[in-house]
């Protein structure tokens, strides 16, 4: 706590400044109407017309006069059973700290010494396991004195973003009563934890893409809840699904001024949130371009019992993998109904998802590995050629094919090729189509 073996004049004090919490009588009182009767009592209409006098009788009114204090144990008034006194206690030690918070300290720097010491230079700072912050220093402005049994006060504030020991590191540079100048530095230490965890998935139904997140409480206080929004992410759009409830836009312009709190208990209690997530076209190209897929973030707000407030952002929530693809083949259109042995077009477009420009390409039907005959064929040269394509651009063709067989038939093995840089594509899935004889 202090340098060395010196002896100091000067020694700090800290005390933590949170809201204060109620104070609560132990000792169990009672309805003095328990002890001399049952409940069943009031089945007797004569027997329950006597219990006031008896109660008379055998129990006294609370009387500041009466030093024995018989009656502390009784119920004078239906809100005794509570056991709130009515008054708050101030916190006793630094408590638990939790991450999201604000730590906020009193610090008094005492002189017990029996003369004045001069130049007092000061300094505070929370010292985590990563890096050191600076709360105070009075390098450029020390106190000019602390008189005999004088303090000097000071408070401090850190808003707390690491989990783990944390160390508030106050010191003191003084000129001693005798002229010598001294160092004292004392160490508080305190542990920071975390207040809640959120647990996530993300599920894709179609189109649609859904966020589920579960908030449980850690602490030893409940929680409520006055913020829990999800903030998305570039080409993402977001809606909280409230049950029972339209749905909510978070860009809403007309949003409730005055909205209860959601409550989350002591000790593991849960919340569930849901959020229907929509992707803008435009995003949806670019994602597949960049290979990204960020949701966005929680920002979490809340409040405990006596109204302390704390704030958490998640880190990015992710979306299912996306597989980047330099060149994209879709099909636009296919016959609905085939003639055998008469020529078809089947509508394709190519799509180049670089920033450069690739091509000029080849299309072709590429053999099956299996020995079963193939069915569906090329009308005419067996590959098409295809221009250059610019970088995010596309353009569509019409492959001209020729079914031989009747029936639900496949077309399988439509093959990109690209002649500049030696590399085929991986082909397109296979196509049903039904061929009839007329």
């Amino acid at each position: 706590m202090s340098s060395g073996q010196t002896s100091h004049s000067l020694a700090f004090r800290v005390m933590r400044l949170c809201r204060p919490s109620f104070h609560v009588d132990n000792p169990l009182r009672l309805d003095p109407a328990d002890l001399l009767a049952g409940e069943d009592i009031f089945d007797d209409p004569l027997a329950a017309s006597d219990l006031p006098r008896l109660l008379h009788n055998h129990t006294l009114k609370s009387n500041d006069s009466d030093l024995t204090y018989r009656t502390r144990f009784l119920l004078n008034d239906p809100s005794d059973a509570m056991g709130l006194s009515g008054l708050l206690v101030l916190p006793q030690s630094f408590g638990a700290i939790y991450l999201g918070e604000t730590f906020c300290s009193y610090i008094s720097i005492n002189n017990s010494s029996n003369f004045e010491v001069r130049d007092v230079v000061i300094k505070a700072e929370i010292q985590t396991e990563k890096q050191r912050i600076l709360l105070l220093d009075t390098s450029k402005s020390p106190v000019e004195s602390i008189r005999a049994g004088g303090r000097y006060d000071f408070i401090v504030e850190h808003d707390v973003k690491e989990l783990g020991a944390h160390t508030l590191v106050c010191s003191a540079l003084y000129n001693d009563g005798d002229g010598e100048r001294k160092y004292l530095p004392q160490f508080f230490k305190f542990v920071v934890a975390n207040p809640l965890s959120v647990k996530t998935k993300v599920r894709i139904v179609k189109d649609n893409t859904f966020l589920e997140a579960c908030i449980e409480n850690h602490t030893k206080s409940n929680l409520y809840m006055d913020q829990v929004e999800f903030e998305p992410s570039q080409h993402w759009t977001a809606t909280v699904l409230k049950a029972g409830e339209g749905l909510s836009d978070n860009d809403s312009p007309t949003r409730e001024i005055f909205k209860q709190p959601i409550l989350i208990r002591s000790g593991g209690g849960i919340q569930n949130y849901l959020y229907q997530l929509k992707l803008s076209s435009q995003g949806s190209a670019q994602m597949k371009v960049d290979g990204s897929n960020v949701l966005g973030k929680l920002q979490i707000t809340w409040r405990t019992n006596l109204g302390e407030p704390g704030r958490l952002q998640t880190q990015q929530i992710l979306g299912s993998p996306i597989t980047r693809k330099e060149i994209e083949l879709q099909v636009m259109e296919v016959p609905s109904v085939t003639i055998l042995e008469r020529p078809f077009l089947v509508h394709l477009n190519l799509t180049n998802q670089t920033d450069r420009t690739m091509g000029p390409f080849e299309v072709w039907l590429s053999q099956s590995d299996s020995r079963e005959e193939q069915v569906v064929m090329v009308n005419g040269l067996r590959a098409m050629a295809l221009p250059q394509v610019e970088a995010f651009c596309s353009t569509d063709f019409r492959l001209n094919l020729i079914a031989t067989k009747l029936g639900v038939q496949k077309i399988t093995g439509i093959t990109v090729f690209d002649i500049r840089e030696k590399r085929t594509y991986e082909p397109l899935p296979d196509l049903e189509i039904f061929v009839d004889s007329v």
